[in-house]
């Protein structure tokens, strides 16, 4: 019997899509207003869920404050508040659209859950605008 459990956080992040081998109308004309050279920022909302069995002794398929203690100390530490192009070592080659962020995140946690456990990432840039990672 495999249950899903997930956990919902917050963070606030600046960044600018750009590819660095085409130029300012280039990237104008592929991302729009989201190549402002003067960067932009998401309130992005953060689901992570992992997917296994219940501990027969804990009846837990994770302990949810562990998950979200790794959560802060992992992800939201590091992008909360950060340009994203600027202040993390994540992006400084590697352009922050959405889906990477979110393929970021799940390398991130992958390596510290255990590999029982399926994890997968939902990242809300907008109220509108998702991502989830892996797409199965």
């Amino acid at each position: 019997m495999k249950i899903k459990v997930s956990r919902k956080e917050h963070f606030n992040a600046a960044h600018r899509l750009f590819n660095p081998a085409w130029n300012d109308e280039k990237n104008f004309k592929v991302f729009g207003k989201c190549s402002n050279p003067n960067y932009h920022g998401h309130n992005y909302e953060l689901i992570v869920t992992l997917t296994g069995e219940p501990n027969p002794e804990t009846g837990y398929v994770y302990d949810m404050k562990v998950l979200s203690d790794l959560i802060k100390e992992h992800v939201i530490n590091q992008f909360d508040h950060k340009n994203l192009n600027l202040d993390t070592e994540f992006f400084k080659t590697l352009n922050p659209t959405a889906e990477n962020i979110a393929v970021v995140i799940w390398k991130i946690l992958r390596e510290k859950i255990d590999q029982s456990l399926d994890v997968k990432i939902t990242l809300y840039e907008t109220e509108r605008n998702f991502v989830e990672y892996p797409a199965s």
